[in-house]
């Protein structure tokens, strides 16, 4: 398989997981100096590792949200959960991963973690709005 057709088949997956507009817009804002960024993202991320047979969508989608929420990645924790739901994981598998994860990688990690899902999942329209005053 050469680089171009491994780069293919990651931008095939890639648009799939976490959609065609989102993946676009990366790659239009993307000079030829970024672009060498982009290429191995697409090759190995989604070209080989999410393309290989091992795993399902929905398993690779578990395993990222709480490698994010141990690496303390918040932001892009934001945008992996909008490709879990995707991929078929719910808020509630959403909510319950990132317990474990705040039991494994403390509260600070797990706070931010709950913070990037909440406002993914809020956006996505998976979750209401909260209200107005919280404090009665």
């Amino acid at each position: 398989m050469t680089e171009n057709d491994l780069f293919d088949r990651g931008l095939q997956v890639r648009r799939e997981v976490l959609g065609v507009e989102y993946v676009n817009a990366n790659l239009a804002d993307t000079d030829e100096f970024m672009m060498a960024f982009q290429r191995i993202v697409t090759e190995w991320a989604w070209g080989y590792a999410w393309s290989r047979p091992g795993l399902d969508r929905k398993t690779r989608s578990i395993l990222n949200l709480g490698i994010l929420a141990a690496l303390g990645r918040a932001q892009e924790l934001g945008i992996y959960v909008k490709a879990a739901l995707t991929s078929g994981v719910t808020a509630d598998e959403i909510k319950e991963i990132l317990v474990h994860a705040t039991v494994y990688c403390g509260t600070p990690a797990g706070r931010q973690a709950f913070l990037a899902a909440h406002e993914a999942l809020t956006a996505a329209g998976v979750l209401p709005d909260p209200p107005e005053d919280q404090t009665r």
